[in-house]
Formats: structure tokens, C-alpha cells, sequence
């Protein structure tokens, strides 16, 4: 491995800690690996020749980690630098299977502070971005929406300047479908080319940084790719989502918060497809192009929860399992994008709904409790009203 560096303040350099290994997480490390070997799959590319070393914004978090171990493993020939501050959500645990890989490094650190960025950007001499770094929990967002603008907004600001000075050679922005805003039932699937309407503050964040990197490409020639996917879900997904903190809360036997009345509806793609997606956008997308992500299978949350209990055995109690609660401040009804440009790449998602499910829950019901120190805060049904995530968890245990 290239190293694990944590930046210091008063140096203005990287530094290595030294670190134990964890011998439970070797043992699990170790069961992992056949899942991880099938949800990387096959490389389908020759390396890109100006592609050398790829810095992944975020990369310990739940979609950033699908591609982090798809381009570590299948592409030894590209360095992958794995920058994340390590927020509630994200975890090295994501990524053990490949720490020891020589063409993996991780750096803890924050994309908002100016001359760590640079410092990397010219460290790691990094010629490719792909930004996934971001506060991503909409309920997070109606309690502390200035976090968001400080991290999805100015984050991204100092990112494209970095890549700006550095001449980075392609910046592949993670977006997301929810900048769209909100599609009525029946309505049209929503290409690349329709207006920005995001809804609440998670998603007008989102708009925003898209408005950045836009401007960054027209102005400076920057090089650079949008992508907005559908709801992601899989195996190593912080359980403040629906689909991992449903199944947590049912492998407890204990009961799931729907907000409103559960008619709204969610499309939904497993997370190796999201990866795979990425690679083919990095090694044959258009500079200057947004690809929508996603997939045609659409369900309803109530439908959703019923699905979940089924699959777990449940169905007898599924009466006493649900109860609803008070929706959203706003909760859009629908989301759909239409991915027949990323199709014309040659992308298809591979994994079924229920195959994926089966997966996410196999992986939960043995790993959720031993992923995270804490994760009761995640499974109240509405973090946002006690403000921080600090507050809300120290709330929901009294």
C-alpha cells in the first residue's frame, strides 16, 4: 500500500500514523471477499494513457468504496488515492480488503481547506477526479442545511480550483437525480437536458456544486463530467437510508417509521452498478457531458417495507412492524431519469431488485452492529429535528 497519511495542521504536510491491526476485522475481511470478487466483476477497458493517478473524493463512503475497489483491483496500473475526512458515515472498514494493495492510499482529509487540497493534488501529482465527497441525508439537511452548502458547495469550489491550478486532466462530478426535483406519477423519465429543480436543501446543494463544475468547463476549459443516478443502495451503506435502516431496525425485531402515508415512490440501483457505471464513464464518457445513472424499477416506500418483511420472515407481524409517522417538511412524491445516453456506452445495470435486496440483507443482519461504534441516532424516525448529528444521537439513547 501506498499509505495511510492524516494531514497535520501545524506542518502543512502528510503524516503516517501508526495503526493496530484489528484481528475480528481480518477474520471478516477475509469473509468479504468472495461478495467483493463478484460485485467488482470483470475490467472492460485498456487503461487510459493520460489516466495515472485518480484522486476519489469521499472514497470511504458507501458508493464511493464500489469504484474505489473496482479500479484498485481490476486496474493496477492506475494509483488510487483515496481522500475522506471520515464523517459519521464513511469508514476504512469499507475498504480493508484492499489497504494492502500498492496501487491504494488513503489521506484523511477535508475538501473545504484550500492548501490540503493542493497540497495533495500536487503530493500525488493526481491527474484524475472523481468527486464523491458530500453530505447526502436529506432529513440531515432540513436540521443543518448551512453544513451542507459549507461541504456539497464551497467543497466542491475548492476542489475545481485545485483542479483548476493543478491541470487536472478529467473531474467526474457525483451528482445526483434529486437535483431534477419532483416528477408526477405518469409523467416522462427525465433526460440530461431538463431544467434543475431541486426541492430541499440536500438537493439544492447538489444543483449548485453542478452549476460550479459547469462553470468551471465553459470558463476555464476545465475538463469535466456530471452524473446524476437514482437511489443507491448495497452492503456498507450507512443504515440512515431506508433500505439499510429498515433492515436493521427488522433483523432487531423492532418496528420501521414511514413517513406520510408511504405512497411516495423511489427508483433504486445496487451499488456495483453504480461502480460499473463510473468506469465506463471514466474511460469512455465525453468531456463536458451529464449521464443520468439509473434504472426502470420504481416502488413505493410502503410497498418498499413490505417487500423488506417479507423477505426477512416477517410477513406474519408486518401489521405491529409499520407505523406511521409525520412526514418530511417537503418529501418529493417521484423521481425518474432516463439512462439511454450511459446506455449508448454501452452500460446496463446487472443486479435485479430482489437479488440486490437479499445481498443488502444478508450483509446486515450479520455486519450492521460491527460497522459503525454508534448507529442509534441513524434509526429514529426523524433525525433532522434534533439539529446535529451529535444531538440527535445523544437523544435517541436517553
Amino acid at each position: 500500500m501506498l499509505g495511510s497519511d492524516y494531514w497535520n495542521d501545524d506542518t502543512m504536510k502528510l503524516t503516517t500514523p501508526t495503526t493496530a491491526q484489528i484481528p475480528e476485522l481480518d477474520s471478516i475481511a477475509q469473509e468479504l471477499n468472495d461478495q467483493i470478487a463478484n460485485d467488482v466483476g470483470e475490467r472492460k477497458f485498456s487503461p487510459r494513457p493520460d489516466v495515472k493517478n485518480i484522486l476519489v473524493t469521499g472514497g470511504a463512503g458507501f458508493i464511493a468504496s464500489f469504484i474505489v475497489r473496482k479500479l484498485v483491483l481490476l486496474y493496477p496500473e492506475y494509483n488510487v488515492v483515496n481522500f475522506d475526512k471520515l464523517d459519521y458515515c464513511a469508514s476504512t472498514r469499507n475498504l480493508m480488503t484492499i489497504e494492502h494493495k500498492d496501487n491504494y492510499s488513503f489521506i484523511k482529509g477535508d475538501i473545504t481547506i484550500k492548501d490540503m487540497v493542493n497540497f495533495v493534488l500536487q503530493e500525488k501529482q493526481i491527474d484524475t477526479i472523481l468527486h464523491f465527497a458530500a453530505q447526502t441525508h436529506v432529513d440531515n439537511s432540513f436540521g443543518n442545511s448551512a453544513e451542507f452548502t459549507l461541504n456539497n458547495v464551497m467543497g466542491t469550489h475548492v476542489l475545481l480550483e485545485a483542479a483548476r491550478i493543478n491541470n487536472v486532466k478529467r473531474f467526474i462530478h457525483i451528482s445526483t437525480d434529486e437535483v431534477y426535483g419532483e416528477v408526477e406519477h405518469g409523467g416522462d423519465e427525465l433526460s440530461e437536458d431538463n431544467i434543475l429543480a431541486p426541492t430541499n436543501p440536500y438537493s439544492a446543494t447538489k444543483a449548485a456544486a453542478e452549476m460550479l463544475v459547469g462553470a468551471y468547463q465553459k470558463s476555464f476549459n476545465l475538463p469535466t463530467i456530471i452524473t446524476r443516478s437514482n437511489n443507491v443502495y448495497g452492503p456498507y451503506q450507512y443504515p440512515e437510508k431506508i433500505i439499510p435502516k429498515f433492515v436493521t431496525l427488522l433483523s432487531e425485531g423492532r418496528k420501521v417509521f414511514i413517513h406520510g402515508d408511504g405512497s411516495n415512490t423511489r427508483r433504486f440501483i445496487y451499488g456495483s452498478d453504480v461502480a460499473d457505471a463510473v468506469e465506463v464513464i471514466l474511460h469512455k464518457g465525453e468531456i463536458g457531458q451529464t449521464y443520468n445513472i439509473g434504472t426502470s424499477f420504481e416502488i413505493s416506500n410502503l410497498e418498499l417495507t413490505k417487500f423488506l418483511i417479507k423477505q426477512m420472515g416477517l410477513s406474519a407481524r408486518e401489521s405491529e412492524l409499520i407505523e406511521f409517522v409525520e412526514d418530511r417538511p417537503f418529501n418529493d412524491m417521484r423521481y425518474a431519469i432516463d439512462s439511454t445516453k450511459l446506455e449508448a456506452l454501452g452500460w446496463k445495470p446487472k443486479v435485479e431488485f430482489e437479488e440486490g435486496v437479499k445481498k443488502t440483507i444478508a450483509w446486515y443482519t450479520k455486519y450492521s452492529r460491527k460497522w459503525w461504534s454508534d448507529i442509534s441516532g441513524a434509526l429514529v424516525a426523524h433525525p433532522y429535528k434534533s439539529g446535529t448529528q451529535q444531538e440527535y444521537v445523544i437523544k435517541s439513547q436517553k
